[in-house]
């Protein structure tokens, strides 16, 4: 949200009103400042709400003549099922951040309570490019908060650990949330959390970035779409949210229920990693486009203001 942020300070003057904040600053990304702040703001050209559709509504209410964004990064569970109706009845365009997204939300809302969806990809860095860092053909990497499906990969690490036993899992966590994962197999390398930065340099050294369970599924999935920018395959179940779309390479993908199938990938891959690419629409320029697009439309400007 900061880097889109950032490429479109240029154009439009852009506060985030944050939740726990208590102080106020001037960033690159723009002006941050305390949610209480928004209730004594002057009337924003575009207010655009980050998945809380509740808070939309009510801004909605409070604001009746600014157009109102829903940014949405998640599947909404089965208890949101109202929100399709309340966000079509307040005209609110919802934001989604892959076309599988959006075709899944659309569906779980119905043709009737449908709003108006929009597709806006998640960016990448335009300078992450393949370099010449030597790759550890031993190093796998799982780079996601545990809650998405670090228990299954453990399990599969393990199973593969059986047939490559030099085989090392490192684990760059985010922190951000405790999770029971169950037994840690050997090999198993905890890095903790990673600044961005450093996080680039861990999988320019693996072989892939290692993301076969099941169960989790992304709307997105950036960690996936900045390994391949940087040239790093990764190793993802194809049947599950967006990752076919994300990870296009059918190559990349398995069938993350079949350890022999993942077995023969690793294997094929230590001998000769595949070629992989970033692909451009998720590139920031692109999507800075998008979005300078979608906000130009609006009936008011130029002032974007973020909750």
């Amino acid at each position: 949200m900061l880097r889109v942020a950032k490429a479109l300070g240029s154009r439009f003057a852009i506060t985030h009103y944050q939740n726990g904040r208590d102080d106020r600053r001037l960033s690159e990304a723009g002006e941050l400042r305390p949610i209480q702040d928004l209730d004594a703001a002057k009337e924003p050209a575009t207010l655009i709400v980050i998945n809380r559709w509740k808070v939309a509504i009510k801004l909605r209410r409070q604001h009746p003549d600014t157009p109102v964004f829903l940014w949405l990064h998640v599947y909404p569970g089965r208890h949101n099922r109202k929100m399709g109706a309340a966000l079509k009845a307040a005209d609110i365009t919802v934001i989604c951040v892959s076309n599988t997204h959006a075709r899944e939300l659309a569906a779980f809302l119905g043709a009737d309570n449908a709003p108006r969806i929009r597709v806006i990809c998640n960016p990448i860095d335009d300078a992450l490019r393949p370099d010449d860092t030597p790759r550890n053909r031993d190093r796998l990497l799982f780079a996601s908060s545990p809650h998405k499906g670090l228990g299954e990969v453990f399990e599969q690490f393990a199973t593969l650990r059986d047939a490559l036993p030099t085989l090392t899992l490192a684990v760059a966590d985010p922190g951000y949330l405790r999770w029971d994962t169950g037994p840690v197999p050997r090999g198993v390398v905890f890095m903790g959390s990673l600044s961005h930065r450093s996080l680039i340099r861990q999988m320019r050294r693996a072989l892939c970035l290692f993301y076969p369970q099941t169960t989790f599924a992304e709307t997105f999935g950036l960690v996936l779409a900045e390994a391949n920018a940087i040239g790093t395959p990764v190793v993802v179940h194809g049947e599950l949210g967006a990752n076919a779309e994300i990870v296009a390479d059918a190559d990349q993908r398995v069938d993350g229920h079949d350890p022999a199938q993942i077995l023969a990938r690793i294997r094929a891959w230590r001998d000769a990693p595949p070629q992989v690419t970033a692909n451009p629409a998720f590139r920031l320029s692109k999507v800075a486009r998008d979005w300078t697009r979608l906000l130009d439309s609006v009936p008011t400007r130029p002032q974007m203001s973020k909750v």
